[in-house]
């Protein structure tokens, strides 16, 4: 039931409930009497931080990771839209979501024949925290109209509203557009993008909300200018003046420094969409298609959703520091006046909502080590004695590897042997398959003393490359030297990151530097005692400090992607070989590694706060909320 509470109440009988412990109906009456105190408190980090600020931050994405009962997500960005309501919630952040309701969501991934098979079934509205509204805006597409209705789910505070065109009286192809996230063509995609941006601006004025920000997570929501565009001309603004006032309000964050993940647009697909939008703002052919041209003109040129969404905010930002310098030079092509380090793209480094990826045993030692680490204060576990931190390591291990042996059938994986975790989507430059460079190394690595590694993660079913790697890794997991020790696990979602992340011992991160724009993945684990082994890209150069991690490779970039994954490679298994298992094993006493348990401590120490969205989204509004 993916964790679903109010299935299981449809599912239980009447005398089921009445036959509830006292213990199991307390639980419950606690949480309600907290969650109803939190709701109710006002002192919060905005109302103190941000007295004067009148208004209403409007957060725009095409996926919102909120609970793995509501399958609106895919990956990264949607789970860090999720957390960012989270934490605006929790500082009390005057924050709205704006997102599209999937009805069949991200994919389900069935293994068959060592293959992936995507599976999409319905999710059952009914059975869903969602509230339908009686609310309906008109969405453009070329020279008609479709509707859109509108759903809400409240997030602690903060509202999310979810556009759904599955409409009664739409066209099929029209109520098709909330069937699959990320399903589809590129003519799916641009009028999915439309309903996102277009329709999500009208769905504000159709709720009464005057949006004082715009923030766009991605260039998915960036047709979202187009429409406060319109507003600003129908208001009686002249074109340039209009547009300038679009842009004192809007703010964006790019996501990707992998080219192919920038959303491109010929002019067939933005004349079927978007022609009549045009007509009606009185604009030149072409005015549209400029605004996301690098080179305005160029009828060679496509539309790109990062260009429109770069030129339509005050301010932009990367991920990660290093994220952010790879965007400067990436669009430096649009500000041709400027020097790369001037380019306007700054950087917000993500985090991920610690209550929500951290275990409740250690959630509860913190409340007892460092009382006001909820409060973000800095973390210390000098008090807490080695041996409780190596036994809580231990029992989260043990979750994990029953749980995970319960699900494949058999007791493959040993509860004391060192786990590793490599889970996240499957695209080319993650190279999901790197650590099987050498087999004959990799099976003394994991044979000289036990070691075992979790595999999890999907790939997009249009993404060959991806899917090639993924066959790769499930036919090394059927290889007789790996059986047992190397083992996948199915469907990746919200539910099986919790539990990969709350129970490895380390996490393995090999993306092609510097593709990773963050990696939130690997921000889960430090909250948990686990410990990051990654190459310097996305957020680990700025985590990194010797003694809380390794670090794979010197960070350096070599001329050709052979070399580079060859050096790699080489750094992976040296680093295995001859630091990460033997500190692991290393026990001189007999029961406690304590180097190990060192670099637990400071892995949590010094990550948790750094890379908590509370941090990130109080600095989105210092320096852009609140900022002009």
């Amino acid at each position: 039931m993916h964790h679903n509470p109010i299935m299981l109440l449809d599912e239980l009988e009447d005398a089921a409930l009445e036959k509830l412990p006292p213990r199991v109906m307390g639980r419950l009456e606690s949480v309600e009497q907290r969650l109803a105190a939190y709701l109710a408190g006002n002192d919060t980090w905005a109302s103190r931080e941000m007295a004067d600020f009148k208004g209403n931050i409007c957060y725009f994405s095409m996926e919102f990771a909120i609970h793995e009962s509501l399958p609106i997500y895919s990956g990264g960005l949607g789970v860090l839209a999720g957390d960012h309501l989270k934490s605006a919630s929790d500082l009390g952040l005057p924050l709205i979501g704006i997102g599209l309701l999937y009805r069949e969501g991200y994919f389900k991934q069935v293994i068959a024949n060592n293959r992936q098979v995507p599976a999409w079934p319905a999710t059952p509205l009914e059975q869903t925290p969602l509230r339908r509204l009686d609310v309906f805006v008109e969405v453009p597409h070329g020279h008609h109209t479709y509707r859109a209705q509108v759903w809400a789910l409240k997030v602690g505070r903060v509202q999310l509203y979810l556009l759904d065109s599955d409409v009664e009286g739409n066209r099929p192809e029209h109520r098709n557009l909330s069937m699959q996230l990320y399903g589809g063509d590129s003519a799916t995609r641009i009028q999915q993008e439309v309903l996102l941006g277009v329709g999500g601006v009208r769905a504000l004025r159709a709720l009464g909300v005057e949006p004082t920000v715009i923030h766009m997570n991605e260039g998915h929501a960036a047709f979202a200018v187009v429409e406060r565009w319109r507003e600003e001309l129908l208001a009686g603004h002249r074109v340039e003046k209009a547009w300038q006032r679009v842009r004192a309000g809007c703010v964006f964050t790019t996501h990707t420094p992998v080219d192919a993940g920038h959303d491109r647009f010929n002019w067939d697909l933005k004349q079927e969409a978007l022609e009549g939008l045009r007509e009606s703002m009185k604009l030149p052919e072409g005015a549209i298609m400029d605004l996301g041209r690098i080179e305005k003109g160029n009828v060679n040129e496509p539309l790109c959703m990062t260009v429109l969404a770069l030129r339509g905010s005050r301010s932009a930002n990367g991920v990660a520091k290093l994220h952010g310098e790879v965007s400067r030079k990436m669009w430096q092509n649009l500000y041709p006046s400027l020097a790369e380090a001037d380019v306007p793209i700054g950087s917000v480094t993500n985090g991920v909502h610690a209550p929500s990826w951290m275990s409740g045993k250690v959630q509860r030692l913190l409340d007892e080590a460092s009382p006001r680490w909820r409060e973000g204060a800095d973390i210390s576990l000098d008090a807490v004695p080695d041996e409780k931190l190596w036994e809580m390591r231990c029992s989260l291990r043990l979750n994990l590897v029953a749980w995970a042996n319960r699900e494949l059938g058999r007791d493959w994986l040993d509860p004391d042997a060192l786990t590793i975790g490599f889970a996240r989507r499957f695209a080319p430059y993650k190279r999901g398959n790197l650590i099987f460079s050498d087999p004959d190394r990799l099976e003394a690595i994991l044979t000289r003393s036990p070691v075992q590694i979790l595999f999890a993660g999907k790939a997009h079913p249009r993404d060959a490359a991806g899917q090639g790697i993924l066959r790769d890794v499930l036919e090394w997991t059927r290889d007789e030297r790996f059986r047992g020790r190397v083992v996948f696990l199915p469907d990746y979602d919200m539910a099986l990151g919790r539990r990969l992340t709350q129970g490895v011992d380390v996490w393995l991160n090999t993306p092609r530097r510097p593709r990773e724009a963050s990696g939130t993945s690997g921000m889960k684990v430090p909250l948990n005692l686990g410990i990051n082994c990654s190459i310097l890209d996305g957020w680990w150069p700025e985590a990194f400090d010797g003694t809380n991690g390794w670090a794979i490779g010197d960070g350096g970039e070599r001329p050709t992607v052979e070399e580079q994954d060859a050096v790699d490679a080489a750094s992976l298994y040296e680093v295995l070989e001859n630091h990460v298992v033997p500190e692991f094993y290393d026990r001189a006493d007999g029961t406690v590694p304590t180097a190990w348990v060192r670099r637990m401590r400071r892995s949590l120490e010094t990550c948790t706060q750094q890379f908590h969205t509370s941090r990130m989204v109080a600095e989105y509004a210092r320096k852009y909320y609140t900022t002009s």
